[in-house]
């Protein structure tokens, strides 16, 4: 017999590692493995000098979390500990970070987290406190799949306003089979009625909508605190080669941002790439964003069998290239080269090389998560891909 966690033998003899975060999801998870007579033990990262984000709401694993998450487990009366893990962060998620940001690239750091932080040192050590298990408040569902080899998969939660699997792409097969998360069948309204019910103090907190170290919500402040070398000024190039204005620095653009960029005209226009090298912010028309297809690094696989087995003709899957948006019809497959390419049926605008493209069997609302990658390349139409590349071209000339 399988307990509720799919796991062998009775709640109260199975130790279950929760990561507390301070917030009313994770505290929830919690508690009501708690209820259930499992042996819970609550751990909470501090990841970063929290500093001025003590007292500011939207962010997680800051000072007040931690105290909210002590204050949780005090009332469920289970053991609750805080690991410092600001090193591991500053090394594996900040850094890295800025790096692919200086780039002229869209990195996503809550990935960076999951797979480094998250999901490999506090995973390893709730395998040390001997746990069964590392439950987590991810609106995600974990199902067993093979019953033979206790092999899990995932898929899009209940909560589709919630979902958090284009964070979670990266995890490996390995993790899959060890953590759970027990909210994937809940709506977020059924989770904090249940906070209520439970009597945890952070029922009514507002939820974390920031990058945890990013005080105002803009990544550039942080680079030019942390690297001030890193804002060089440029030119703002349009697509069709004019010199329309100059920058501080690409760290203060993203591509599809059409709004502060410090120059006048007559019609719309959008950043379209960041030429890293020559500190050049490349702009252009609406239709010079569209993209059909998608070169991957970095891909992780968790649907049946091997990636490196897909047909020629490549496999049909649905795709999202960002946290907001649906799933896309695509196809998946290998080039000449042997690397990982994905081909949008229908096409997609504002990708930018860093961001994550994650896969799915459909566009189901509760479709298995098949793995994804990290865009290394985006290829546009026929048209902008030529004026585009004689852009960079004509820039490394230049500069050689």
């Amino acid at each position: 017999m399988l307990n509720s966690l799919d796991l062998p033998g009775r709640p109260e003899d199975t130790r279950i590692v929760v990561a507390m975060s301070g917030g009313v999801d994770s505290s929830v998870v919690a508690g009501l493995l708690a209820r259930e007579g499992y042996d819970v033990v609550g751990m909470t990262l501090q990841l970063y000098d929290h500093g001025e984000a003590i007292h500011r709401k939207g962010a997680c694993c800051a000072g007040q979390d931690i105290h909210d998450a002590r204050r949780v487990a005090e009332t469920l009366g289970i053991p609750h500990y805080v690991l410092d893990y600001q090193q591991k962060f500053r090394e594996q998620v900040i850094n890295p970070f800025m790096e692919s940001y200086i780039a002229g690239e869209t990195p996503i750091p809550c990935v960076a987290c999951n797979q480094t932080v998250k999901f490999a040192d506090l995973l390893s050590m709730a395998k040390d406190l001997g746990a069964a298990a590392l439950a987590t408040g991810h609106y995600i569902r974990s199902t067993q799949v093979n019953e033979s080899n206790g092999r899990r998969a995932l898929f899009r939660p209940c909560d589709t306003n919630r979902d958090q699997s284009y964070f979670l792409f990266a995890t490996t097969q390995a993790q899959v089979d060890y953590l759970r998360f027990p909210l994937g069948d809940l709506p977020k309204s059924e989770t904090r009625d249940l906070a209520r019910e439970l009597g945890l103090a952070v029922a009514e907190k507002s939820d974390s909508q920031d990058i945890c170290f990013v005080p105002q919500g803009r990544y550039s402040d942080v680079i030019s605190k942390l690297q001030p070398e890193a804002a060089t000024p440029g030119e703002i190039h349009h697509i069709d080669g004019r010199v329309m204005g100059h920058h501080e620095g690409i760290i203060n653009f993203t591509v599809g941002q059409r709004r502060g960029m410090g120059i006048a005209t007559g019609e719309p226009i959008y950043v379209v790439h960041l030429d890293a090298k020559n500190a050049r912010v490349i702009v252009g028309p609406r239709e010079a964003l569209d993209t059909r297809r998608l070169f991957l690094r970095d891909v992780n696989w968790l649907g049946d069998g091997n990636v490196e087995d897909l047909p020629e003709e490549g496999l049909g899957i649905f795709v999202k290239v960002r946290s907001t948006r649906p799933p896309v019809e695509a196809k998946l497959f290998r080039d000449e080269t042997n690397a990982i390419q994905v081909e949008l049926i229908g096409g997609e605008a504002g990708i930018a090389p860093g961001q994550a493209c994650v896969f799915y069997a459909d566009d189901c609302e509760r479709s298995r998560v098949l793995g994804g990658g990290f865009i290394a390349r985006a290829e546009r139409e026929a048209t902008t891909e030529t004026r585009l590349q004689a852009l960079l071209d004509e820039g490394v000339r230049q500069s050689a």
